[in-house]
């Protein structure tokens, strides 16, 4: 080890003989871009096909319409869908000096391993190799000073939640998302125990695809049952932060790449997202 190393000035709490001066260097600028982000949120769920990317994408763009200064970052590697949802899928990530810098959507900066893939190309990539890109969009990538980054998951509690959460640093908080469903809600029980043996603070659980809104009369149908959502926060101890009606809306504004919190402000759906932001905020 040199001089130089041994009297690096950065927090080598975590630094040992067996890493190298490069090691210590990169968990130096990652502290360095951590520490610029006020507040981390973890959007988990234990099941896919939940609308967590949807969840993730609105939450993000309603803080922003609150004034906040917001990064989303996409770590569903073998599913990235926010390029998508944000209509862009066109764009390439580009940088300099070692830096990657974020693609932007009207104030929110946006970070995916979609920008660097071929259209519908699949990842196959073994664990090490997605901890690595995980790491670098975290490390690399010049988010600035933010109010918030969000951090979209994929489901389960495998590798990339795992590595998200250990690699954040500051203030992290995970927003567990579930359907109505009882087996739905089972699943997602164990994103909740993923949580607790992490000691990660849980904002809340949210009951997406919670009743269609008929758009002519206002009656609400609970086509997946109801409640399963908030007996699950009740059963475990955390915040109930609301249910999320079905609306066609929002897989419209998704497919034409508008968040439904800029599109449609004053829908049913957004206005329940709305709740779920005054939560992230609080």
């Amino acid at each position: 080890m040199t001089e130089d190393h041994q009297n690096c000035n950065h927090d080598c709490a975590h630094c040992s003989a067996h890493k190298s001066e490069e090691e210590c260097e990169a968990d130096k600028r990652l502290a360095e871009n951590m520490s610029r982000i006020a507040h981390k949120v973890v959007v988990l769920s234990g099941k896919g096909g939940v609308g967590k990317s949807t969840v993730a994408v609105n939450v993000a763009f309603g803080l922003a319409a609150k004034g906040a200064k917001v990064g989303l970052l996409d770590v569903d590697l073998h599913g990235p869908s926010i390029p998508n949802m944000l209509g862009l899928a066109w764009a390439g990530a580009s940088g300099a000096d070692g830096k990657i810098d974020p693609v932007l959507s009207g104030s929110v900066e946006v970070m995916s391993v979609g920008f660097f893939l071929p259209n519908e190309a699949a990842v196959i990539w073994r664990g090490p190799m997605k901890l690595g890109v995980i790491r670098q969009f975290l490390q690399d990538v010049d988010w600035g000073a933010l109010d918030y980054l969000v951090v979209d998951c994929p489901p389960g509690t495998g590798d990339e939640p795992l590595s998200v959460c250990q690699t954040l640093q500051g203030d992290v908080k995970a927003l567990v998302v579930t359907t109505p469903q009882d087996v739905a809600a089972a699943d997602v029980r164990r994103s909740l125990d993923f949580c607790k043996q992490l000691q990660l603070p849980v904002v809340g659980v949210v009951e997406n695809m919670s009743g269609f809104v008929c758009p002519h009369c206002g009656e609400v149908t609970y086509i997946f049952k109801q409640g399963g959502g908030q007996k699950l926060a009740e059963a475990t101890g955390v915040p109930f932060l609301g249910r999320i009606p079905l609306d066609p809306m929002v897989g419209e504004t998704g497919d034409s790449g508008r968040p439904l919190v800029d599109e449609a402000p004053e829908s049913p759906a957004a206005k329940a997202f709305g709740v779920v932001v005054d939560a992230v905020m609080a």
